[in-house]
Parts: C-alpha cells; sequence; structure tokens
C-alpha cells in the first residue's frame, strides 16, 4: 500500500514550517522565489496532493459557485451552463446546479446555502418573481440577464444591437407585418430591450408589428408549439416572425405544416442563436448571443466578487447576426 505524502513531510523536504507550506500553496504570491520553489519542488517530489477540505478550511472557502436557471432542457441555458462549468473550472472553482422550474423554494435553499457558507457565491440567471430574497443579501451574488437590485451587477449581451440587427435582418426582404414572440412580460430583464429596439427601427420605417407573450416560465416546444398555431390562425397576413430560438423552430414546423413557404411567403429571425439554428430542416438566420463569451464574463466576475477584487470586466457583449436560410 503506497503512502500518501503529508503536508508536514512537504515542509520537512523544503526544510520550511508547514504554515509556509500551507501559505505558498494556497497563496500564489506568498513567499520569495525561493522559498516558492523549494516548496513546489518538494510537493512535484513526494507527490503531494493538498486535501480540498483543509485547503477550503484555510481559505474559509468551499470553492463552490451556485448557478441557479429555470431549465436545462432549454438549449440557452444548456449552452450556458456549460460555459459557466467549464469557466468556473478553470479558475478553480466547482459549480453547484439549481434548476427552478416547477420547483417551488428552490432559490430560497441556495440563499440559504450561501449565508451559511456552503457555497462561495450564486450567478442567478432564473426567471422567479420573487427577487427580494436578493435584496441586502451581503455575499457575492452576479446577475445573468436579470434585473435583481441596484446593488447586483448584471451580464448581458447589447439587447438593444441586438433588436436593431434583426430589424435589418426583416428590412432587407421589405416584410409588411411582424409578429414578435416574447418571454413573459412579469420578468425583469435586459431581453426585453431587444424588443423595444426592434419596434423602434419597425415604426420608423412603417412596418406594422404585433406582440404575442408566452406564459411565465414556458420554455418546453409543446408551449411553443401551442402559441406557433395561434399566430397563423389570428394574424393570416404575417410575413415575419421573430423570437427565441425555440419558438422560431416551432413557427418552421408549423408553417412547414400548413404549406406556408419559408423564405419566400415567410421570414424567420430567431433570437439567441444556440446550435439548434443550424441543425433543424433549414438554418435558420438568427441573432447570435455571445453565450459562452458571456458565461466566461460571468465565472471571471464572480470570482473577482468572491475574492473582494476590483476588475474592468465589461457586462454588456455585442450579439451578431448569423446569416441563414429563413430571412
Amino acid at each position: 500500500m503506497v503512502s500518501l505524502a503529508k503536508i508536514r513531510d512537504v515542509a520537512k523536504e523544503a526544510g520550511v514550517s508547514v504554515g509556509t507550506v500551507s501559505m505558498v500553496l494556497n497563496h500564489a504570491d506568498y513567499g520569495s522565489p525561493t522559498i516558492r520553489e523549494k516548496v513546489q519542488k518538494a510537493v512535484k517530489k513526494l507527490q503531494y496532493v493538498p486535501s480540498e477540505m483543509a485547503r477550503s478550511l484555510s481559505l474559509k472557502r468551499t470553492m463552490t459557485v451556485g448557478i441557479i436557471v429555470p431549465t436545462v432542457a432549454h438549449p440557452f441555458f444548456a449552452e450556458l451552463v456549460e460555459g459557466l462549468e467549464e469557466s468556473l473550472y478553470r479558475l478553480g472553482y466547482k459549480t453547484m446546479l439549481c434548476c427552478t422550474r416547477q420547483k417551488e423554494n428552490a432559490e430560497h435553499v441556495f440563499i440559504e446555502m450561501l449565508q451559511r457558507q456552503n457555497m462561495d457565491g450564486i450567478i442567478m440567471g432564473a426567471h422567479s418573481l420573487d427577487t427580494s430574497i436578493y435584496e441586502g443579501l451581503k455575499q457575492p451574488v452576479l446577475a445573468f440577464d436579470r434585473y435583481l437590485s441596484p446593488d447586483i451587477p448584471v451580464v448581458h449581451a447589447d439587447h438593444v444591437l441586438g433588436g436593431r440587427l434583426a430589424a435589418q435582418a426583416f428590412l432587407q426582404h421589405n416584410c409588411q407585418h411582424i409578429v414578435e414572440i416574447s418571454g413573459s412580460q412579469k420578468v425583469k430583464t435586459p431581453a426585453g430591450e431587444y424588443h423595444q429596439a426592434f419596434n423602434e427601427v419597425m415604426q420608423a420605417h412603417g412596418v406594422r408589428t404585433d406582440i404575442v407573450s408566452l406564459p411565465w416560465n414556458a420554455f418546453g416546444f409543446k408551449e411553443s408549439l401551442e402559441l406557433a398555431e395561434k399566430i397563423f390562425a389570428e394574424y393570416s397576413d404575417v410575413d415575419g416572425i421573430l423570437g427565441s430560438d425555440v419558438s422560431v423552430s416551432s413557427c418552421l414546423e408549423v408553417a412547414v405544416r400548413r404549406g406556408i413557404k419559408v423564405p419566400e411567403q415567410l421570414k424567420l429571425v430567431a433570437y439567441d442563436g444556440t446550435f439548434i439554428t443550424q441543425n433543424g430542416i433549414c438554418r435558420l438566420t438568427a441573432v447570435r448571443q455571445p453565450i459562452f463569451e458571456l458565461a466566461e464574463t460571468a465565472a471571471q466576475k464572480i470570482v473577482a466578487m468572491i475574492n473582494g477584487q476590483q476588475d474592468n470586466l465589461p457586462l454588456v457583449l455585442p450579439p451578431s447576426l448569423l446569416p441563414g436560410e429563413t430571412c
């Protein structure tokens, strides 16, 4: 049986105290270059593996960040969580995931864990209506595309630019009546800005627009298909539709069933630009949110907050237009 090296073995090999070894391993800038080199050589020689529990106790950290989203069944949140997990892992943090859809008090449990120091910070991207639980929190909380409180920073795409990019795509094809599919108007989110910016451009060009909203926390294809059927039944002259990837994919499916030709009779622009826009019946024209870049920014931001550091990270990143076959 192989005997695992302990921290006191490293200290003896390096000729320093146990406290010095601990400080060098937990703080990259501790001690002189000579001391750090001695400790690292001893660690390598003895194949010492630091205890995660001991390290956490030393730093008074769990090295864990909570991520709160509605669901990972939705393509946008699936890509977001993947990006956050990868970025946080590179920064030395583990993740704990909470999906709030169809769960009562899930966020309250996470907030309590944060307050009990069972995690070091939270990245919150759910569409919950009760944001009062985040008010007055002293622990690090970062919002993703949500307005929680004036004291909590928000990472999001430049949705005003996104709305204008979508408008330009439609204007190139002389659309006259566009239906916009939005999320619940009850949720306070920067994403609503793309509808406002889009409408301003459309109105300036004399294009009629109508907005239909999905129910709160409705992220599935079932709800989107039902809404797509309703749109075609109520707006027989619609020649353009703007909405999330899932919503627009559903509209494409219903349009094909009804014999509506895309893009000849109907133009479609998706907003998010996840993988499903490139893997359906045809490639959807889409406004692409920089999801992985946003995730990396959010990860770096929450770690800086945990460490009490100031940073110059941008909170708003620009989207781009992905050419497709639907507009």
